[in-house]
């Protein structure tokens, strides 16, 4: 594919989005991050504002007149812009589909008018639920058991017939669980930033259910570089990948290692499963392997490490730290 230079990062002012800003700017490209700031934050852009080629929008992309605004003369896009709380979607279904699934399409809508031509979605491993199958891989069928999942299924939906329909060169990513620094201790942020944040704190670490349930933790310099190849790479337009290490581990082992690291015997708390929670799940690396040249690189340990050694410098630790 010849080269894209300028790019549009909806939810470029979160977590992931704001390292993803980062990132491309530094290849040489031009970031316009669209941003609502629900979630995201002004201080996760710090060093970047005045930077020849970043600018930020603050809007939503459910306003398709400022998703129209930004994406003139826009190349690619990264759709990272979504309502992510599992337990929140569970309370308000209609507010979750309405970012998620109608901000999606004007995203799609608008990228096709302008004449994008690469799309990457950021889905999520919850669209398999609970039902298939592990290693989870990408021709399984989604079965969704959170109005959040279903969200990001019907979106995957769009992206494909956007693929179809319009030619539009769609390929989506389904993150796992993704964690590294700038993870905000919120409702939005992933066990481990919770965990270590307690943990600093002295404070108990909450376990919901019996903490035998795995995950596949994923740091946020791997997610990284699977979406900018997943940007910048040929012939992947209308195929879905996982961004995963292939590794499972239980949230109970996850206590062990947060102990290990901070070297403190921390009281763990174990409290009734919340709804919407999948209970096990890691995938198959395999396809992104072969197809994307992915794989993950940063271990459990190595990646915990490096969090906890960001935290113990109090320049950062009084940073607010914040993907809508």
């Amino acid at each position: 594919m010849s080269r894209i230079s300028r790019v549009v990062v909806t939810g470029g002012a979160g977590f992931i989005g704001s390292w993803l800003a980062r990132e491309l700017l530094g290849r040489g490209y031009s970031v316009i991050v669209l941003d609502n700031f629900c979630s995201g934050s002004w201080e996760n852009l710090r060093g970047l504002h005045g930077k020849v080629g970043f600018k930020v929008v603050d809007g939503d992309v459910r306003d398709r007149h400022i998703v129209r605004k930004v994406m003139k003369d826009a190349e690619g896009v990264v759709h990272l812009a979504a309502l992510i709380d599992v337990e929140a979607s569970v309370r308000d279904p209609f507010e979750t589909h309405d970012v998620n699934v109608n901000g999606t399409l004007n995203v799609l809508y608008e990228a096709v008018k302008a004449g994008v031509r690469r799309f990457v979605f950021a889905s999520s491993t919850a669209v398999y639920g609970d039902a298939n199958p592990l290693p989870l891989k990408e021709d399984y069928p989604p079965r969704p058991i959170s109005p959040y999942a279903a969200s990001k299924a019907a979106a995957e939906g769009y992206c494909l017939a956007f693929n179809k329909c319009y030619g539009l060169e769609t390929v989506i990513l389904r993150y796992f669980n993704v964690y590294g620094p700038g993870q905000r201790n919120s409702a939005y942020s992933g066990v481990i930033t919770k965990f270590l944040e307690n943990a600093l704190k002295g404070k108990p670490l909450t376990v919901y259910g019996d903490g035998c349930q795995t995950r596949d933790f994923i740091y946020v310099d791997d997610v990284i570089e699977a979406t900018v190849l997943a940007l910048e790479d040929d012939g992947l337009e209308g195929e879905t990948f996982n961004v995963c290490t292939g590794k499972p581990t239980s949230v109970n082992e996850l206590v062990e290692v947060v102990r290990a690291i901070t070297g403190k015997d921390l009281k763990v708390v174990y409290d009734k499963l919340r709804k919407g929670d999948i209970r096990s799940n890691y995938g198959d690396p395999s396809k992104a392997r072969k197809t994307l040249g992915f794989k993950a690189k940063t271990s459990l340990k190595e990646g915990i490490e490096t969090i906890v050694n960001n935290l113990s410098d109090s320049s950062i630790r009084n940073m607010s730290f914040g993907l809508c």
